[in-house]
């Protein structure tokens, strides 16, 4: 296409309105695209179904922070997943969810999940745009029915013209709603730590973060797989069935080998999502680091390279370098990123 002087002229005219409107460049509403860290592999989710618009992003941010979704309109999504905690409930061991009510786990951080190919500590879900699902008619999370959900949109004075504008029908429908949850949550990428900084050639370690680097790599890297630093896997890490005899990945499957076996985690963001694990038992990292080196049990389908290992020998300057380089991993420029806030 020949571009004109005129045209030059007309876009450098509109960014420098632009720009004066706003307070700085990030306040610049510029189009949602989803780019893939050069150091990450392909992600699982499959853009081509459902690529990303400015317009289907900026409805699945509203939803997610819309109490609409619940049954007597005062749980969203972001009541349980905090953006500047990394999506997660933080402080909290187990969630809350309407009416107070107590959940038997931990909130799961939300981040990078267009590279996961199930969903959960249980792995109950098998595509992203299906999770929204789940909370929405779970009893103790938002307890309403996906229909009425949509019903209570369709009579909505606002979203009929949104759910137009993003997908060229007023008509509110349920896979319109979830394809929306699902942008906005493929969108939150966590890829600019420090470690993606090295990564990159743009920083480098102290001392005693590439000793704990080294360390990591050694003593927990097979599970925690960079760059995503989870395996997507479902283990049992030798911690003790708790009171709401809860088994995990078994609850799902009905194999006796699937008992007590729950998603590895992934470590980024570590500083904003305690407390740990999927009954929120640890508070600190030093209280994680401290149930691989003394406090492993020998349970039923305990992960055999635990099984081997027995425990973590780990000196208590292995744990300060270790806890340094995990530090590394914090990435505050996502859990700042005003994309994914209450607008």
């Amino acid at each position: 296409m020949k571009i004109s002087k005129w045209n030059v002229l007309a876009t450098i005219i509109f960014l420098i309105v632009a720009c004066n409107k706003a307070d700085n460049l990030e306040d610049i509403d510029y189009e949602m695209t989803f780019i893939k860290p050069a150091h990450f592999p392909e992600p699982i989710y499959k853009l081509a179904y459902n690529s990303i618009s400015k317009a289907q992003f900026d409805l699945g941010r509203k939803l997610f922070y819309d109490p609409i979704l619940s049954r007597n309109n005062t749980i969203s999504c972001g009541s349980c997943h905090i953006s500047q905690n990394a999506f997660t409930h933080h402080g909290h061991d187990l969630s809350h969810g309407i009416d107070d009510q107590l959940g038997t786990r931990n909130t799961m951080p939300i981040m990078n999940l267009a590279w996961g190919n199930s969903f959960f500590w249980d792995g109950g879900v098998l595509h992203l745009d299906l999770t929204p699902a789940a909370p929405i008619e779970n009893p103790v999370e938002m307890d309403e029915k996906l229909s009425n959900v949509i019903a209570k949109l369709n009579a909505n004075k606002d979203y009929p013209a949104l759910f137009k504008k993003a997908y060229g029908s007023s008509v509110v429908t349920s896979i319109t709603l979830l394809k929306s949850l699902g942008q906005f949550m493929a969108m939150l990428v966590s890829a600019n730590s420090k470690y993606d900084q090295v990564i990159a050639g743009k920083a480098t370690f102290t001392t005693q973060e590439l000793t704990g680097y080294n360390i990591f790599k050694t003593q927990c890297n097979t599970c925690h797989k960079e760059p995503l630093f989870t395996d997507y896997s479902y283990r049992n890490n030798g911690q003790a069935l708790n009171v709401f005899n809860d088994y995990g990945r078994y609850d799902i499957t009905n194999l006796e080998e699937d008992k007590l076996k729950f998603k590895v985690p992934s470590l980024r963001n570590l500083k904003y999502t305690a407390p740990y694990m999927h009954d929120g038992k640890f508070y600190t990292l030093e209280s994680v680091i401290n149930h691989y080196r003394f406090q492993i049990r020998d349970t039923q389908n305990l992960d055999p390279i635990l099984k081997e290992k027995g425990r973590i020998d780990l000196s208590e300057e292995d744990v300060a370098s270790l806890t340094a380089f995990l530090n590394t991993l914090n990435d505050e420029s996502f859990v700042n990123d005003k994309h994914f806030q209450e607008q």
